[in-house]
């Protein structure tokens, strides 16, 4: 009797909680899209900043050039003391832009 009991009892709750039977329900694409959404953010995010600081080195680096090459044709006398000046100026300013 009380085996009969404890299974009405289980019945019961299941037909009164019927979900779990039914699947995930129809929000389940919900979360992965949220997923490659994060990782799309993600990748596209070290992507931009990755490249904008890539950028800036790299502009660093092209300025240092130009300032060693300067130095160099000032050293073996192509240019004079004002051509040097004048070009260096140039230089650091469109660096600094």
């Amino acid at each position: 009797m009380t085996t009969l009991i404890a299974n009405a009892t289980t019945a019961a709750s299941l037909v009164a909680h019927p979900d779990h039977y039914y699947g995930p329900g129809p929000w389940w694409p919900i979360f992965p899209f949220l997923w490659l959404l994060l990782i799309v953010g993600l990748f596209a995010s070290f992507r931009f900043f990755g490249i904008r600081r890539w950028r800036q080195v790299q502009g660093f680096a092209g300025t240092r050039a130009g300032e060693a090459k300067l130095a160099e044709r000032y050293a073996a006398g192509e240019i004079d003391e004002q051509e040097y000046e004048r070009r260096l100026s140039t230089l650091k300013r469109m660096g600094s832009s």
